[in-house]
């Protein structure tokens, strides 16, 4: 019922779009656009529904905060694991999923994937240093391998349902590492292979709480943290050698 209420908005709000607006052909939103991680967060599913102007396949995108990821090869060297080469990768979401009401070879070719970045074979980094592309395919492999591990990307493309010939819904589930940030949730409408109207919605995820300002204090007064937490350490040792020592 929530999901058909929220198809229903998403339906009046583009019959009321002046002309120019109804020209781009889709109008989407999110059912939560502020996801809050407090104690105990054990994750959560967002819901996307909307509606287009005409027939086509709907393709929605969410990508995390970019940022740079160092990415370490190990070697057997005299038996033991050690790293021997590394390479910084630029660019990297956070996070990364897709969904799509068709499966994304049938919905676009692959110029057009490759040029939306649909799909984690499509995602596009950077390097900060000269790398040979055999050397930037093998940290790549190791970068996406690394991501899928800990459930941040995906290869797996969600469903895009339509529950009519206009409105449709996407379900995406957020692990409980989650990295905290603002996330954009692509929206694109596809006819005939070719992308004909898009929409880019925000979405922030943020700690709250005494949890977010522990984190927050932590980070702006690094060297004092450190300092109470070895005090609270050494006195919690010395609590416990105290009511040992009364035993």
């Amino acid at each position: 019922m929530r999901a058909r209420a929220f198809a229903l908005v998403a339906a009046l709000l583009l019959a009321l779009q002046p002309a120019a607006a109804r020209a781009q052909q889709l109008v989407a939103d999110l059912s939560e656009h502020l996801i809050a991680i407090t104690t105990g967060f054990s994750g959560t599913d967002v819901l996307l529904f909307g509606a287009t102007e005409g027939e086509g396949d709907v393709v929605v995108i969410v990508r995390g905060p970019e940022s740079n990821a160092v990415v370490r090869r190990k070697s057997r060297v005299f038996g033991i694991w050690i790293n021997t080469n590394q390479v910084t990768l630029t660019g990297v979401p956070a996070f990364y999923r897709v969904a799509s009401s068709r499966p994304l070879g049938e919905v676009a070719p692959p110029q057009i994937r490759t040029r939306h970045q649909l799909g984690i074979e499509n995602l596009r980094f950077g390097t900060q240093r000269q790398r040979t592309p055999a050397e930037i395919a093998e940290f790549r492999t190791g970068l996406l391998r690394n991501k899928e591990r800990a459930g941040l990307f995906s290869a797996d493309v969600g469903r895009v349902t339509f529950l009519g010939p206009r409105l449709f819904r996407a379900r995406f589930q957020l692990p409980a590492n989650v990295p905290t940030g603002t996330y954009t949730v692509e929206t694109l409408l596809v006819q005939n292979g070719q992308v004909v109207a898009a929409q880019t919605t925000p979405m922030l995820v943020s700690k709250i709480g005494i949890g977010a300002e522990v984190f927050d204090f932590a980070h702006r007064h690094a060297a004092i943290y450190g300092i109470l937490a070895v005090l609270v350490a050494v006195a919690a040792g010395w609590g416990a050698s105290a009511v040992f020592r009364k035993s």
